[in-house]
């Protein structure tokens, strides 16, 4: 009985990647990809995004799934919001451009670009691939949110599967940073 508890627990910890994600402070990687928006596609650096400010850039599993599609609802009823605090908004998923295009002009509403990571680069380095695979057996990422500051550094991380606070609590994050870099 022992040993099935104990199994359970590991189990439980493997299939949760809360312990997976970057933390504050460490190094943002570089990542360059295409990307969607307004009905174009472009190629999104994020070492050029950082020139401007901090930049939010949030994973999520699947485009056009429920929670995906709530949370670029909500991203996008935000989107001047995070501009207005001098920050660059981007979704990542590893759909495809092609899914990119139609998700951004439908659930993004082309307020804010999305990137395509079909072989999952991006989200690997970010330590953001979900463990446990999708139903039908495709990589996804987990649902993770990273404020990077122009400094290249993550300033904060957020992992929850449910997209409720995600914007809620980048936007703080962006504002709080904003804050204590005046100029």
């Amino acid at each position: 009985m022992k040993r099935l508890i104990a199994g359970a627990m590991a189990l439980a910890l493997i299939s949760t990647s809360g312990w997976a994600a970057l933390k504050e402070g460490d190094p943002a990687p570089d990542f360059t990809v295409q990307a969607a928006q307004g009905g174009k596609t472009f190629s999104f650096h994020l070492a050029e995004a950082l020139k401007k400010g901090p930049v939010v850039l949030y994973f999520y599993p699947k485009s056009f799934t429920k929670g995906c599609t709530i949370e670029a609802h909500d991203f996008a009823e935000n989107a001047d919001n995070f501009a207005a605090a001098g920050a660059t908004l981007i979704g990542l998923s590893a759909d495809t451009i092609e899914t990119q295009l139609e998700f951004s002009a439908k659930e993004c509403r082309d307020k804010f670009p999305v990137g395509a990571d079909p072989d999952a680069a991006v989200i690997k380095s970010y330590d953001s691939l979900r463990i446990k695979p999708a139903a039908n057996g495709a990589t996804v990422s987990d649902r993770i949110s990273y404020v990077i500051a122009p400094d290249g550094k993550i300033i904060y991380a957020f992992q929850d599967s449910a997209p409720d606070k995600h914007i809620e609590n980048t936007l703080d994050a962006v504002r709080r940073w904003r804050e204590n870099h005046k100029s």
